[in-house]
């Protein structure tokens, strides 16, 4: 088989959309990309595509009732009967269901689109669609939940994709071609070891769900489908594998080897013709090919599937994507909290004036309290037979609930110079009397340090006060001061820290004066430039932090990086571990209004 050329990003995305469209319900498709013109021109195409179906796109903050229908409690309040509502899911019956923001998808609404899909039902309704969800987020951790991404077999990348590129040529198809693909789809038919050559592809890449090879199955038929063929060839496996298995990816396959067959022996190969046919048996029929010869032909097919994904992908392309793969599955195998447990509990704040969602009460009695001014207007309005309380939707209340949020606090103590150990002891007692805390609030500390030529993660966020103290007991000292080094180490640490839903609060140790640039290079201009740079990201992600300026005077570089992190200024030359912890008291506890 000739190798493919690599494909344009931009003609990939139009491949995956029209091969999506082919077989809707069996494949799905995982949309990579912030919003744009990339991706405003997919989904345009995409309508283009489904025109003869419903189009339905799905907010992150979906309730229940408007995804699976239901009793509309404002309509059936004002009717004074019950009204039904239709779902959203219903509504997509043989059309496309987009989900918007599928990265932050509430579990239980991927739940219910995922048993939706399993079915094609929905509360007893029909419910046969296509999915699409589009996932902005900016790197692995950010990803839908791996149950909906299990089952959306397509993935379609959008990164790097300018103007210029939606401009270019590509091989767009219509919507007749699609339906006469549609239509042919029944009759692809698909050899056996094309089977097997999936399978043993999908076990290279280290993948472990069944759904992806399976996926991979049907995307193939749809290729050959699109073709206008009934039969699959190894082109359509080629580009089963690129949309379906290798952003699943988790290993990178071993290089096929090349080496040739070794010459039969001398006298195998001068034997006489009689001789030869002497020793092969002239009764009976001869013995069948065994699976061993059948499974060394899915290998070799699978070793040449393997080579042309490779030569179809930029140079490095399939290490990034293992990469990224292998944070995906991390990141899942984490999990996270479910989003509509906050509206049930913690402590009650005070009340909202809307309709109850995703398990949310209705705060009754101020319900009716809302409603009991209007109702001699509400009842010189009412027909006959109107209930005797008149309840409309925007008098109904819910119950606003506080919850504390988990705190961690990253020390990034200056380790350089002759006045190191005098910072870190006092970082040491800091650690130790905020780690005693931890048991009653149940936060967390984490300690980064910055010499010579980089900063170093010495405790990593954590509630334990014998690991705490093992990883303090010796603390390296001396050297250049990487200041740019440290803040950007400590940036990272608190955005795995509100990855995780915490609140995370930096606390740096320093006197501002940077000599070691972002690149290693020695230079105070460069280096006091990057430092600015560097806490500036502060500013913009909006981390809330200290800078407590351990010099025996106060510095003005101190306070031009506090100024830039947008963080307290604290001058304390005479510090100690009791007068910082005190300090550190007037944060306010992180908390979530939900």
């Amino acid at each position: 088989m000739n190798a493919p050329a690599p494909r344009a990003p931009w003609s990939e995305a139009v491949l995956a959309a029209a091969l999506f469209a082919v077989d809707p319900h069996g494949t799905g498709l995982r949309l990579r990309g912030r919003a744009g013109p990339a991706r405003d021109a997919f989904l345009e195409l995409l309508d283009d595509l489904f025109a003869d179906g419903p189009v339905r796109r799905v907010p992150a903050g979906v309730d229940r009732s408007r995804l699976t229908g239901g009793l509309d409690l404002g309509a059936t309040l004002a009717a004074g009967r019950p009204v039904e509502q239709k779902g959203l899911l219903t509504d997509a019956d043989g059309g496309l269901l987009i989900l918007a923001m599928a990265e932050r998808i509430d579990r239980e609404i991927a739940a219910i689109v995922e048993a939706a899909q399993d079915t094609g039902m929905s509360a007893g309704a029909p419910a046969l669609f296509g999915i699409v969800a589009l996932d902005e987020g900016v790197d692995a951790e950010e990803a839908p939940p791996p149950s909906l991404c299990d089952r959306l077999g397509i993935v379609a990348d959008l990164e790097g994709i300018t103007v210029a590129d939606l401009t270019a040529e590509a091989d767009f198809e219509d919507a007749a071609a699609i339906r006469q693909a549609r239509a042919r789809l029944p009759a692809v038919a698909v050899a056996d070891d094309a089977v097997a050559a999936l399978v043993e592809l999908g076990e290279r890449f280290g993948i472990a769900s069944l759904r992806a090879v399976s996926a991979a199955l049907r995307v193939a038929r749809a290729s050959a489908a699109l073709r206008g063929s009934t039969i699959v060839s190894e082109e359509d496996l080629t580009i089963a594998a690129r949309l379906v298995l290798l952003p699943r990816a988790t290993e990178v396959p071993a290089q096929p080897e090349t080496a040739e067959p070794p010459p039969p022996p001398p006298e195998q190969a001068e034997a006489p013709p009689e001789e030869a046919s002497s020793e092969t048996p002239q009764d009976g029929p001869s013995e069948p090919e065994t699976s061993e010869d059948e499974a060394g032909h899915a290998e070799q097919q699978a070793d040449r599937l393997v080579e042309a994904v490779r030569t179809s992908l930029p140079p490095d392309m399939l290490a990034r994507l293992v990469d990224r793969a292998k944070g995906a599955a991390r990141a899942g195998s984490r999990g996270a909290g479910s989003g509509g447990a906050a509206r049930t509990r913690g402590r009650p704040a005070g009340l909202r004036a809307r309709r109850p969602r995703n398990g949310e009460r209705l705060a009754l009695l101020a319900t009716l309290r809302a409603a009991v001014p209007h109702q001699p207007f509400r009842r010189r309005e009412a027909v006959a037979g109107a209930p005797a309380i008149h309840v409309r939707l925007e008098d109904f209340r819910t119950v606003r609930r506080r919850i504390r949020r988990r705190s961690t606090t990253i020390f990034v103590v200056d380790a350089s110079g002759s006045a190191a150990l005098h910072r870190l002891g006092e970082a040491k007692g800091a650690v130790e009397l905020m780690l005693a805390e931890c048991y009653v609030r149940r936060d967390e500390v984490a300690l980064v340090a910055f010499r010579g030529h980089g900063a170093d993660v010495l405790l990593p966020p954590t509630r334990s006060l014998a690991r705490a103290k093992r990883a303090l007991g010796v603390l390296p000292g001396g050297g250049g001061t990487p200041l740019a080094a440290g803040l950007e180490e400590a940036r990272r640490v608190a955005e795995q820290v509100r990855k995780k839903g915490n609140a995370a609060r930096v606390v740096l140790l320093t006197d501002g004066q940077a000599n070691v640039g972002k690149a290693g290079a020695t230079g105070r201009a460069e280096a006091k430039s990057d430092a600015l740079d560097a806490a500036a990201g502060f500013r913009v992600d909006g981390i809330a932090a200290v800078l407590i300026d351990t010099s025996p005077r106060p510095q003005q570089s101190a306070r031009e990086i506090a100024a830039a992190m947008d963080a307290r200024y604290m001058a304390l030359p005479q510090a100690d571990a009791a007068r910082m912890v005190r300090a550190l008291g007037s944060f306010e506890t992180a908390e979530i209004r939900t």
